[in-house]
């Protein structure tokens, strides 16, 4: 029963010689094209140099591939020392980490690059829509202190007309010291609200700009096509978003504000008492300097608020930076898994077949062993055995009969050992029938 075991493995692996040569060519050839395809998104140059370039280096991965499996696949699996398989073993890690590193990460690009470059392109495109509302939002944060001028601008305006009308402030109607100072506050302050209004629709033009740049550049990603051009066009769009972001950061009228807001206390310029009678110029003079006062506490409201406006983080500066094919699929391979595992699978698979032959091998080895030397010994090594006996004893003509009747007895014995022991009859010996279907 061993015997037949033995020898229908060694029927398999001479069945399988041919396959293994077939698979282990056409996995090197499907590794080279992959690789060219891979190659071409790298190089730059003319499109004929380009092409030999591509050609030239993924006909020496093909055939780099091919020997190293056809190496490993001879000698490993006739290796039966420890320290022998140890050392085929580190030869093989090597191999294949520079086969992955000469072809596997190419034919990844070839698989998934047009997809990493179009992941690039998408998350480029949340950057930047980051940015532009984190620069529309700096840009509109002085909006947020225009109910507070207006309302000041209002008050002032009113207690001008109600100094005019009724004199509230001073008992006196008509238009003195008072209602010019405070006519002349309130003219400043809606002169900043007006700042504050037209920037707002400075930036609401901006923003509606950098919207449209973002719209083409997602068109830009889903569209249909090669990704070449589309990551070119992709370029020129973000340049143009990049100038709306940072026009939006100078857009900010928080600066000015708090100008405006200082000028209003340390510019504050009261004119004479313009009261004919003394109880009125006292009047007027205590009623300028509560005005100078309330502007001081107003001022220093506007300021805090401006310098918190100032105080934010501003946009960082970016750049878009275009990536090639096979620098993309590095970069996002986490995302690509799959495609990764196609392309490394396509150039370490022959260890899965080099793995098989060395369990056979080995397999067959421990049922030879086991056998006895009998049915180990072939037909040709017993004549080539009894060949050189016969040359040996040529030489001893006193013991010639006797080697030759010890010959002639061990060939009847072979001749009569029982049908497990092989048959010496090569020319009446039928082919053995493998294992059953």
């Amino acid at each position: 029963m061993a015997l037949g075991a033995a020898h229908r493995l060694q029927d398999g692996i001479a069945a399988v010689e041919t396959m293994t040569r077939f698979a282990l060519a056409v996995l090197s050839v499907a590794s080279g094209v992959y690789t060219y395809l891979g190659v071409r998104s790298i190089l730059d140059g003319s499109a004929t140099a380009v092409f030999f370039a591509a050609v030239i280096y993924s006909t020496a991965v093909s055939v780099a591939i091919y020997a190293f499996w056809s190496y490993m696949a001879r000698f490993y699996p006739h290796v039966t020392s420890a320290t022998g398989r140890t050392a085929m073993l580190g030869v093989m890690a090597l191999g294949c980490a520079m086969i992955i590193a000469m072809s596997s990460w190419l034919n990844a690009a070839a698989l998934a690059g047009s997809a990493a470059l179009e992941q690039h392109l998408a998350e480029t495109i949340e950057d930047y829509t980051q940015d532009l509302d984190q620069a529309h939002q700096n840009a509109l944060a002085a909006q947020s202190l225009l109910p507070d001028i207006q309302r000041a601008s209002e008050r002032f305006s009113r207690l001008a007309q109600q100094e005019q009308e009724t004199g509230a402030l001073t008992g006196t109607t008509g238009s003195g010291s008072v209602v010019q100072l405070l006519s002349q506050m309130a003219a400043q302050l809606k002169e900043l609200e007006n700042g504050i209004t037209a920037s707002r629709e400075r930036v609401t033009t901006l923003f509606d700009d950098g919207r449209k740049h973002l719209a083409t550049m997602r068109g830009l990603v889903s569209a249909p096509g090669a990704i070449e051009p589309r990551a070119d066009t992709f370029a020129t769009e973000a340049v143009a978003l990049s100038g709306v972001i940072a026009s939006l950061e100078q857009t900010s009228i928080a600066a000015s504000v708090k100008r405006a807001a200082d000028d209003l206390s340390l510019g504050f310029i009261a004119p004479v008492a313009s009261g004919a009678e003394a109880g009125l110029a006292q009047r007027q003079d205590q009623v300028m300097e509560t005005i100078r006062t309330s502007v001081t506490s107003q001022s220093k409201v506007l300021s805090a608020a401006a310098d918190e406006i100032l105080a934010r983080k501003p946009v960082a500066e970016r750049r878009f930076v275009p990536l090639s094919s096979a620098e993309a699929v590095l970069r996002y391979a986490s995302d690509f898994i799959p495609s990764w595992a196609g392309a490394i699978s396509i150039d370490l698979l022959p260890a899965v077949l080099v793995f098989m032959l060395a369990i056979v091998h080995s397999a067959l080895r421990r049922q030879e062993d086991a056998l006895p030397l009998a049915e180990r010994i072939t037909a040709a090594e017993l004549i080539e055995a009894l060949r050189v006996s016969r040359a040996v004893t040529a030489g001893m003509p006193d013991h010639a009969e006797r080697m030759e009747a010890a010959l002639e007895a061990a060939t009847d014995s072979v001749d009569d050992a029982p049908a497990n022991v092989t048959s010496l009859d090569l020319a009446g010996k039928t082919p053995r029938k493998g294992p059953p279907a």
